[in-house]
């Protein structure tokens, strides 16, 4: 039986959140004992967690820098007697490996989500020097993986694959005509949803200029964008500058904790980010059978073929964007082939079983090299 903590900076509902949870819940608990640690604060993935009867416990840090928070979580650790802890996010990465060292873990593994384009030369150098400590990083797609070996400088033995994993279960009873009717928008309209951050990487902007170039052809399509971050301001702007709001044509909602629900009234998903890692809301989208337009990003095209899951167009050409959204709204058959063939994809290559048991074995391949030493 090995002791696995899991340390996250939150647990809000948002990709990585969400593969940790199904890893920390899906772990054989005959061979696992799992706790979690939120380093910042705790969140909506906390009942998930502990309804799954593991415990969850909140660090609490208060300050970019904080060196309280590193003392709780160092001591956590020792008082926990963990075998392995598995570290996501960034700031979790920091101080959960810091924290894991000191505490004197034998096996700590960092999982990394993305291609992160955002990261200066000192998120480098630290990516760097805690990789020296550090069993594997693994990437959950091999963009990730190639990122952080060619760009980050991390030795290819200290990296490994492990795709993201989505739950085999049955979309839920939904009524579209319902789902659009809470939402002000007509049964037989046209809608497309964005599920996501509001930042940079994700490429929004690019979605309002589509949607500007589409009311003009199809003004009964609703893009409706579900989720928070720092520029939704600056993107609402945009949109009542493209009188998209007005006009109710795009609306944003904020963040919400039924996507599922929106997933499944939707024709299609939009996603137009400049890099990802494999994204969550893909596999999502493709498990209930929902065709997805992106941009063709790094981690993005490891999930979605061009023209058998979904459709893919250049970064930040919005103007494809829109020509294929139209293809989407105004081609039903296309609609429905795509979203059969991105289920026999979720299916055959990104199941959650899949990547619990590559983690499961990876934990204890490791684990059993440090004991033979």
């Amino acid at each position: 039986m090995l002791n696995v903590l899991q340390v996250i900076p939150t647990l809000d509902r948002s990709g990585a959140e969400k593969q940790m949870v199904l890893l920390a819940a899906g772990l054989p608990r005959d061979r696992f004992r799992v706790e979690v640690a939120a380093l910042t604060r705790l969140g909506p993935l906390e009942t998930d967690l502990r309804d799954a009867g593991i415990p969850v416990h909140a660090i609490e840090k208060r300050h970019k820098v904080d060196p309280g928070a590193l003392d709780r979580l160092t001591r956590f650790m020792k008082l926990g007697r963990f075998d392995v802890v598995q570290t996501w996010i960034f700031a979790a990465n920091v101080y959960g490996r810091i924290a894991a060292q000191r505490a004197g873990v034998p096996v700590i593994i960092t999982a990394e989500m993305a291609a992160d384009l955002w990261k200066t030369r000192a998120h480098f150098w630290i990516d760097r020097r805690l990789a020296r400590r550090t069993d594997r990083v693994v990437g959950n797609s091999q963009a990730v993986v190639d990122f952080y070996r060619d760009t980050v400088g991390i030795p290819a033995d200290r990296l490994a694959l492990i795709p993201s994993g989505i739950a085999d279960e049955e979309p839920p009873g939904v009524d579209p005509a319902a789902v659009k009717a809470d939402l002000g928008i007509a049964a037989e309209a046209p809608m497309l949803l964005f599920a996501g951050r509001l930042y940079p990487q994700k490429g929004v902007i690019d979605l309002l200029k589509a949607a500007d170039l589409l009311q003009h052809v199809r003004p009964n399509l609703t893009t409706v964008i579900a989720g928070d971050g720092p520029l939704r301001g600056e993107l609402e702007g945009v949109a009542d500058a493209f009188e998209l709001q007005s006009t109710g044509r795009v609306r944003f909602l904020g963040h919400r904790d039924d996507v599922p629900r929106l997933l499944l009234a939707a024709d299609a998903l939009v996603l137009p980010s400049s890099f990802e890692g494999l994204p969550n809301v893909v596999l999502e989208a493709m498990r209930f059978r929902k065709p997805v337009v992106a941009t063709a990003a790094p981690g993005t095209t490891e999930v979605v073929a061009d023209g058998e899951t979904g459709l893919l167009v250049p970064v930040g050409d919005a103007t494809g964007l829109a020509r294929a959204l139209l293809r989407i709204v105004d081609e039903p058959d296309l609609r429905q082939r795509l979203g059969r063939a991105g289920r026999d994809r979720v299916e055959a290559r990104f199941r959650a079983d899949a990547m619990i048991d590559r983690f499961a074995t990876l934990y204890e391949q490791l684990v059993r090299s440090k004991t033979m030493r």
